[in-house]
Parts: C-alpha cells; structure tokens; sequence
C-alpha cells in the first residue's frame, strides 16, 4: 500500500533582529556607516541585557552582526553567552546615508526632502548613498540568505533601526512607504520565524521580558 503519512512539517527559523545599543549621538546625528562610533555606558547596558534574555533560550543560536562597531560592541556579550563565535555579514549594515552621513537630524528634519523620507521613502535615495528599496532589498536577501543556511535555528541579527524596519515591513505585507510607523528602540529585539507557508512576526521592538512568553524556546 501506498505510504499516505505525510512528511514532518519543517521546524520554522526564528530570526531575532538586534537594533545596536545607544550611542553619544542616538536621536542627535545620522551616523549612517561612519566608523568609529562605540557604545555609551548606557548602550553596554543595554547589550548585557538582550545577551541574558537570549542566553536563556534553548534552542541552537548563531549570531552575526553589521560590521559597525556599535553593532559588534553589542553583538559581543551575546556570542559570549551562548559560546559562540561572532560573524559579520555585510549584508545587515546600516543604510548607506551618502552626503546626508553626520548630520546633525534637527537640522537635517528642516529640509524639503525630509518629507519624501518621512511620506515616499520607497522613491527616495539619499545623495550620493543608497535608496530605501534598496536597502530592503539587501536586508531582507542577506536575512533569506541565513536562514537558509541556518534552518530550524535562532538567529541574532544585529543591525540598525532603518535595516530592521524594512524587514519587518516585508515580513508584515506591508508597503516600504508605511516602515516609518515602526518604531525600533536602541536595544530591543524583533523576532520573526521564518517558515515555509512564509514569516511570522512574533514581536517588534521587545526591550523587555522573557522571550519564552513568545513561544520562542
């Protein structure tokens, strides 16, 4: 007789995405990928926390992590709770700000454009830099990369808010226009399952609490 059992459900890949932790110029500068940037004292803080309530979870976790150094700086304590090494993806870099890189946002929000970037971001690219499609398309590729390289493990992600924002807004069905409504804290964790029939958003910009209330074990 025919064998009519139907074959296991593959296990879903949880991708937990890190915003870095805050820096001497968060909600001052635009930074984009300038280096040099570390962490404040608040921003350690904040990457020792997410390392303990990701240390708690049981299942397999590799971490990867922008190669910015506020993004490695908070990376770092994660890899070091679970054992592991940490891996840099160039994929999960912050977008790439062109002429706009340092400036300072108050004087940055006065400009015409600021309305584009707040209202049609999807026809917007920064001079000299990158557009927002194609940042969305770089993190959510990078993102479809490693979980296929990873199935049916946990994921750290370590990247910047804009990054992060897009991928939730892909994983969500929701058009880049509509990403600016998502808010990403310095130090929080969003967690998306990959699965075949498509993502799950399980949480956005979690700064708190034990993963395991997700089902995320």
């Amino acid at each position: 007789m025919p064998d009519t059992r139907r074959p296991a459900p593959s296990p879903s890949t949880l991708v937990l995405l890190v915003r870095h932790g805050q820096t001497a110029t968060t909600g001052v500068v635009l930074p984009g990928r300038a280096p040099g940037l570390h962490l404040s004292d608040e921003g350690r803080r904040q990457a020792d926390a997410v390392a303990a309530r990701v240390a708690r979870l049981e299942r397999a976790v590799v971490v990867y992590a922008s190669p910015l150094e506020r993004a490695r700086e908070t990376a770092a304590p994660i890899a070091r709770a679970r054992r592991r090494a940490l891996r840099i993806d160039r994929g999960l870099l912050e977008c790439d700000f062109g002429e706009w890189t340092g400036g300072k946002l108050a004087t940055l929000a006065k400009k015409p454009e600021w309305q584009v970037v707040q209202r049609y971001p999807s026809g917007f690219r920064f001079p000299g830099g990158e557009s927002f499609t194609e940042m969305q398309t770089r993190i959510t590729s990078t993102l479809a990369r490693l979980v296929e390289r990873h199935r049916g493990k946990t994921i750290v992600a370590v990247s910047h808010a804009d990054p992060i924002k897009a991928a939730v807004a892909h994983a969500l069905g929701t058009h880049l226009d509509l990403f600016q409504r998502i808010v990403i804290a310095t130090g929080s964790i969003t967690a998306i399952a990959y699965r075949r029939d498509g993502p799950a958003v399980l949480t956005v910009n979690s700064v708190n609490g034990d993963l395991g209330a997700l089902g995320i074990t």
